[in-house]
This record gives structure tokens, C-alpha cells and sequence, in this order.
């Protein structure tokens, strides 16, 4: 058993008496969750290869193993065979395509086209750009050997595909007329350089698009970084109901090789931690320079007649990954298990058969069939995505903890009662609420609700994200909120000798912690999450007057401090 493989809640079979001449199936009982105390050291249980279900550790008491159990026993992931690899379920893959399927649509309507590159690189090109190589070098895996023949060459795997498509770029672009380029790719990257992977989080391999575009002027550029930031926005807040803030990075936390990078940050209420969620970077001309991506001026030959100076393209790349998943994870997730937002589960609405026994008459179980089929029938046809869970070895209180650790959004009970009184009762996996929904209004109900849900794990998810952001001006706040689980911020000089004092002057000394760490998040101190597009009002920075909260200098902008994934 590895140390990922946490006790288990145990589940035995219910033995009852069968009826005089008919054979009953054994049901198995909803699994029990054991009270944890939070005083008393964890206590793990031998596995004698029993039935594991359930979360046992607390998300507030330990958060690690809470996260360990949440994506295994929810069926979201699988631990594989090698260290940081990870086995995407369909549960998990099809929150990826609900996310791939918007994204993709909205980048298809203003003109991107995707493609397919391939994913080794050739040292002599990865090497082409100094900072972007040397951005990248520890985490790089190299193909050295094919059979028993050493490699000509060393190929390596791609971290990311700059390197990989631009000799192209200077291939396909001559002119003017030959711009803008977008191109998207949904692939994966490997990554290979860390200690201790996360699932979704920091893994070895993982799936994401980039998007590599190039065009005639800085203005172009600059434009697209930011319709794409937004469309980034939209992924979290509108798809996965997670609230962000839209930046850009600093100079020491920017993309290696690029001009400047722009970034959603997410907010981990449980560790306190900000978390990088996707980025879009303008790379200027410096790849242009050196992969020779240029084109013919528009204006055509000087006066003298001489052909005018090549020009070179301006280019952005911007990419977002499964990340997304574990972030989603982490700020809804709860004691139960998942807790997924409608518009990207895979099952919105499960459908539960409830109140039939031993006394209920055949007509009546017909009755209750009839009318869950019409329920399933009548959702698929408005685009929800329905599920009935009929199956008749399971207890309903079983069938209720299955799904609330899988996270759907709601559940329907549909029983002997309810189809007499044309209705189904409705629970909310996010608050439990349960309401009754009558069943000439189904498909409006339920998709209102729907909409409530949606819309409620946003708002409790912002109102969190908000009460822990706080302005520090004055240094001495500034650890002990960062202590307090707190997000800072601060006026500040933007400079990188100050962002790495910052960084030292924060850190954790003789402070227990139980999160799991890697070696690029340790408990460490902060660093820089990002510079707020969208800077404070009540507080604007006066140039000359208002100081950097750390060294004194002139501060320029506010910009956001955490401790971070």
C-alpha cells in the first residue's frame, strides 16, 4: 500500500432474510465516515482487501491526504506506475472536454486554427534561445537511445512547443499577406524535473493547448494577449465557478525568452496559497530574431529604389492545462467528496429510484420506471445530462454517498409518493438543500436550478477568494496575514532584488506544516502572483509619494503577494 493509499472506509455486506421462496440479493450498506478527532493522532486501518469508499481524512485537518483520497476514491484519477504520471478516469477526462469544447469553439470564431506538431525536439533548436533553454533545462526529458542504438542526437520532449514550431513559422511566413498565423494545439508536454508531484497540480506529464500566433505589429499582439487572458477568465469563473485574478507577472516571474506574461490567479482557501491558472505571453520579437520569422515590409522598395530591411513578427503563445482540474478540486471540494459545478460535471442531474420495498406492488415499481424514464427522456432532450442509478444490489443510501463523492451537482429521488403527487424531490450536492419539483415544470426547474448551483458556488467562492485578500502597507502586517493564510496586496517598486528579499524575508522559519511541499513551493516565503490589471481605487499609487512596502522605494503599482502552488 503506498502512502497515497490512505485507510479506507470499510463497507460490509447487509445479510438479511429472504423471503419464504424468494431469494433477496444482498444490499451493501452507505458507507460510514468515521469522526475524525482532531486532537488525537491519525489512526490508519489494515486493508484486509475490503471494499474502500468514502473520505476519511478532513479537508481541514489534512488537507494532503483529504486531496489524495478526493481524486482517487471520486474515480478522477490513478496513481501509475511512474512517479508523476498520472491515469486520467472518464470522470475527470470529461470535465477536460467540457473545458476543450468551449475553449475551442471560441478561439475557432476569431480565426485560430488548430494543428498538430510533433513532440520531439532537436537539441540545436532548443538550444536556439538562451533564456527560454535555460527557463526549461532541469525539467527536460531526453530521448538518448532507440533499441540498442544511441541517438545520433539527443531528441528531446517537448516542455512546450516554441522551439518545435517556429523554424516552421519562418518557413510558412514571407509576406505581409501571409499574417497573422494562429495556431492551437491540443497535445501534452512533459516536465520532468521536481520532487514531490501533485496530481494535476505539478505532474510529468499533462494535457493543455497552446496557442503560438504571430503577427505584423506589437499593436495585434498585445490585443490578442488579452482577448485570450479573458477567454482564460471565462474558463474559471464562468465554466468551473472558480474566481480569479486577471494580472500580469513580473519581470522575475515572467516566461522565459518573452517580453511580458499575463496570468489568472486562483486562491486555495484551505493552505492559503495563490495558484498560477493559465497564462497568455507576448514573446515580442525575440523568437523572430533568432528562428528567423520575418516578412517583406508592406510599404515596398524605398525611394532609391532598394528593398526596405525585413521586419519581424511579433508573437504571443498562451496555454492552459489540467491544472485547472485540481484547482476546481481544491477550492469546491468538501468532506463528502467532489463538489463539481454543473456546466462542466458529467452528469449533471442523477436520478435515484427511492421509498420501494418489500410492501411495494409491481404496478408501483412500473409506475416509478415509467416515470423516471420520462424524467431522463425529458432532461436529455433539453441538454442535461441525466443519469438514473437503478441499480438493485445497492442500498439508496449508498447510492446518495456514490454520487455525493463523485460531486453531481444535484440528485432526484423518484419514489411510489412522488409519482402519485406528479413530482420529484430535489438535493443540491453544494448546500444540500432539497427542494420539490413538480413534474409539469421538470425540465424549467431543473434547469434553473442548475443555474442557482452554478451561480452560488461562484459567489461563496469569491466571497472567500475576497474576505482573504487584504492591502498591506506597512511591513510588519505583512507575514503575519501571509500566516493568517492571506493573499497581499501591495505597493511596490516592481523590482527583482526586492521581489527575491521579499521572498527570503517571508519565509517560514521553525513553523510546522503538514502540506505536502515540493521543491518550487516550499514553505516558503512569497513571491509575486501577479500585478493586478485592475488596480486598487480607493488607494491609487502617487508617483514620488506612495512607497514599496518592503524596501521604501517608489512603489509604481500594487501587485499581488502569496505563498503559492
Amino acid at each position: 500500500m503506498s502512502s497515497e493509499d490512505a485507510v479506507p472506509v470499510i463497507v460490509a455486506a447487509e445479510s438479511t432474510a429472504p423471503a419464504a421462496g424468494k431469494p433477496r440479493t444482498p444490499k451493501v450498506k452507505a458507507p460510514q465516515v468515521p469522526k475524525v478527532n482532531k486532537m488525537a493522532p491519525k489512526k490508519e486501518a489494515a486493508s484486509t482487501g475490503a471494499v474502500q469508499i468514502g473520505i476519511e481524512f478532513k479537508k481541514d485537518v489534512d488537507f494532503p491526504k483529504w486531496y489524495q483520497q478526493v481524486v482517487t476514491r471520486s474515480e478522477m484519477l490513478e496513481y501509475y506506475d511512474v512517479s508523476g504520471c498520472y491515469i486520467l478516469r472518464p470522470w475527470a477526462y470529461k470535465i477536460w472536454q467540457e473545458i476543450q469544447m468551449w475553449f475551442d469553439s471560441e478561439i475557432q470564431e476569431r480565426g485560430v486554427e488548430n494543428a498538430y506538431f510533433p513532440m520531439f525536439v532537436p537539441a540545436k533548436n532548443l538550444e536556439k534561445e538562451k533564456d527560454h533553454v535555460e527557463g526549461f533545462a532541469a525539467e527536460v526529458a531526453w530521448v538518448t537511445r532507440a533499441g540498442s542504438s544511441e541517438l545520433e542526437e539527443p531528441l528531446a520532449v517537448r516542455p512546450t512547443s516554441e522551439t518545435v514550431m517556429y523554424p516552421y513559422y519562418a518557413k510558412w511566413i514571407r509576406s505581409h499577406r501571409d499574417l497573422p498565423l494562429r495556431l492551437n494545439q491540443w497535445c501534452n508536454v512533459v516536465r520532468w524535473e521536481f520532487k514531490n508531484p501533485q496530481p494535476f497540480l505539478r505532474t510529468r506529464e499533462f494535457l493543455w493547448q497552446e496557442g503560438h500566433t504571430a503577427f505584423a505589429t506589437k499593436a495585434e499582439a498585445d490585443a490578442e494577449v488579452h482577448e485570450i487572458l479573458d477567454l482564460y477568465r471565462q474558463v474559471f469563473e464562468d465554466l468551473l465557478a472558480v474566481p480569479v485574478v486577471k494580472g500580469v507577472k513580473s519581470e522575475k516571474e515572467k516566461f522565459a525568452g518573452g517580453l511580458y506574461t499575463t496570468t489568472v490567479e486562483g486562491y486555495i482557501p484551505t493552505t492559503g496559497r495563490g495558484i498560477q491558472a493559465a497564462t497568455s505571453h507576448c514573446l515580442g520579437q525575440n523568437f523572430a530574431k533568432m528562428f528567423g520569422i520575418s516578412f517583406e515590409d508592406p510599404q515596398g522598395p524605398l525611394p532609391n529604389g532598394e528593398a526596405r530591411p525585413a521586419l519581424h513578427a511579433w508573437q504571443n503563445s498562451w496555454g492552459l492545462t489540467t491544472r485547472s482540474l485540481g484547482v476546481m478540486i481544491m477550492v469546491h471540494g468538501d468532506d463528502k467528496g467532489l463538489v463539481l459545478p454543473p456546466r462542466v460535471a458529467s452528469v449533471q442531474v442523477i436520478v435515484i429510484p427511492c421509498g420501494i420495498n418489500t410492501k411495494t406492488s409491481d404496478e408501483e415499481k412500473a409506475a416509478v420506471d415509467e416515470r423516471i424514464s420520462d424524467i431522463l427522456k425529458q432532461l436529455k432532450k433539453a441538454g442535461v445530462r441525466a443519469k438514473v442509478d437503478d441499480r438493485t444490489t445497492y442500498s439508496v443510501g449508498y447510492k446518495f454517498n456514490h454520487w455525493e463523492l463523485r460531486g453531481v451537482p444535484v440528485r432526484l429521488e423518484v419514489g411510489p409518493k412522488d409519482v402519485k403527487n406528479n413530482q420529484a424531490l430535489a438535493a443540491r450536492r453544494d448546500n444540500g438543500e432539497k427542494s420539490t419539483i413538480k413534474h409539469e415544470t421538470l425540465v424549467k426547474d431543473v434547469t434553473d436550478l442548475l443555474d442557482t448551483v452554478q451561480s452560488d458556488m461562484f459567489k461563496r467562492a469569491k466571497e472567500t477568494r475576497d474576505a482573504n485578500l487584504v492591502q498591506i502597507e506597512d511591513w510588519k502586517d505583512f507575514v503575519p496575514a501571509l500566516d493568517n493564510k492571506k493573499m497581499c496586496l501591495i505597493p511596490w517598486c516592481e523590482e527583482v532584488a526586492c521581489e527575491e528579499e521579499i521572498k527570503e524575508k517571508s519565509a517560514r522559519t521553525g513553523i510546522a506544516t503538514t502540506e505536502v511541499q515540493d521543491e518550487k513551493a516550499p514553505s516558503m516565503g512569497a513571491k509575486s502572483l501577479c500585478i493586478p490589471l485592475e488596480q486598487p481605487q480607493d488607494k491609487p499609487i502617487i508617483a514620488g509619494e506612495t512607497k514599496c512596502t518592503s524596501c521604501g522605494k517608489d512603489a509604481k503599482r500594487w501587485a499581488l503577494f502569496g505563498r503559492s502552488y
